[in-house]
C-alpha cells in the first residue's frame, strides 16, 4: 500500500503545480520520476510522453499512468493517475465558481500571462532536453528536421508523425545493418 501512496502523493506533487498542460508537465515529470525517483529512464519517459500524445486523453495522465504502470502494475497506474489528475479537478472544482467574479481584472490578466509566458520556457527546457537524448546520430536528425518541416508544412495529427517516425527508424536501422 504504501508504494501506491508514493506514487499518489509524487503524481499529486506534480499536478498541483502544473500550468499549461501536458507538454508543461515533462520538466516536472523528468525532475520528479528519473532525477529524484529513479522510477523510469529519460528515454523511457520520452517513449512514454510520445504514446500518450497518440492515444486518447490527456497527455499527462496518459504518461502517469505509463510510470506508475511500470512502477506497481495495474494499481499503481491508477493511483498515479489518480494522483495527477486529482489537483486539478479540486482547484478547478474551487476555482470554478468564482472564476467570473476575477478574469475582469487587471492584476488577474497580468498574472495569467505571466504565467503563459512560464509555461513556454518550462516547454522549451523540456524539448531541449528531449532533443538532446533523441538526435544521437544522422538518422535520428534526418527524421527530426523531416518531422520538423512537416509540422510546419502539414496540418496534420501528430498520430501521422509519430507512425511514420517509427517505421522510419525502422527503415533506415535495416539499412544501416544491410550496410554493415
Amino acid at each position: 500500500m504504501k508504494k501506491y501512496w508514493e506514487l499518489f502523493i509524487a503524481f499529486a506533487k506534480i499536478g498541483v503545480m502544473t500550468f499549461g498542460g501536458g507538454m508543461a508537465m515533462l520538466p516536472m515529470l523528468q525532475r520528479e520520476v528519473v532525477e529524484n525517483k529513479g522510477w523510469t529512464t529519460e528515454e523511457e519517459l520520452a517513449d512514454y510522453f510520445a504514446i500518450g500524445q497518440c492515444t486518447p486523453g490527456i497527455i499527462a495522465v496518459n504518461t502517469a499512468t505509463f510510470v506508475g504502470q511500470k512502477r506497481g502494475g495495474v494499481l499503481g497506474g491508477i493511483a498515479a493517475t489518480l494522483g495527477v489528475a486529482f489537483p486539478s479537478l479540486v482547484i478547478i472544482s474551487l476555482l470554478a465558481g468564482i472564476i467570473d467574479s476575477f478574469n475582469h481584472l487587471a492584476w488577474v490578466k497580468n498574472a495569467f500571462a505571466g504565467i503563459q509566458v512560464c509555461v513556454c520556457v518550462l516547454i522549451f527546457n523540456a524539448v531541449v532536453k528531449l532533443l538532446k537524448k533523441s538526435v544521437v546520430d544522422k538518422r535520428t536528425l534526418v527524421i527530426f528536421l523531416l518531422v520538423l518541416a512537416g509540422s510546419f508544412a502539414l496540418d496534420v495529427t501528430p498520430v501521422v508523425f509519430v507512425v511514420l517516425s517509427a517505421l522510419a527508424g525502422i527503415a533506415l536501422r535495416q539499412l544501416e545493418a544491410r550496410k554493415a
